[in-house]
Formats: structure tokens, sequence, C-alpha cells
């Protein structure tokens, strides 16, 4: 348990992280389940949309400390190659 004044203030600031980080992935995840649920519907339009909307939070979690800039670099390059391919489906 803290007990010095800076260890009591440094948990209190960890707490408030820890919220708003796991906020922020909440968040994230909800878009890319958006763009997997496009993905599944076959739905190229849709899927391209809900892409654009979720690269701008991914970045945001990079810049934020949230997710690791290769984790989402990964991620998008993954995202967008399976909605390039639906294109060549239809």
């Amino acid at each position: 348990m803290a007990n010095t004044p800076q260890s009591k203030k440094r948990a209190r600031q960890s707490e408030a992280r820890y919220a708003v980080n796991k906020a922020r992935r909440s968040r994230i995840r909800t878009f890319l389940r958006k763009v997997e649920e496009a993905i599944a519907s076959g739905d190229q339009a849709a899927a391209t949309a809900a892409l654009k909307a979720a690269q701008p939070e991914l970045d945001r979690g990079v810049t934020k400390g949230v997710l690791h800039g290769n984790t989402v670099a990964r991620k998008m390059s993954r995202l967008s190659s399976r909605v390039k391919a639906l294109g060549a489906q239809a």
C-alpha cells in the first residue's frame, strides 16, 4: 500500500490513467469490430467507410501510448488488404 504522499499521488494518477486507457482501448475495439462485421457481410463500401473511421482512432491510440505503432500498422495493413480483396471477389 502507498504510504508516502508521493506514492499516494502516483497511485491516484495510475488509476486515472488506467481508466482513460481502458476506455480508449474499448473504443478502438468497437471500431475494429465494425470493420470486421462489414467485411463479414461482404459489403465493400461499408467496409471501406468503417476502415476510414477506424484509422484515426487507431492512430490516436498510438499517440496516446495505448497501442504500439507497429501493432497498429500491422492491423491497418491486414484490414485494408481484406477490404481490398472484397472488391476482387465481387
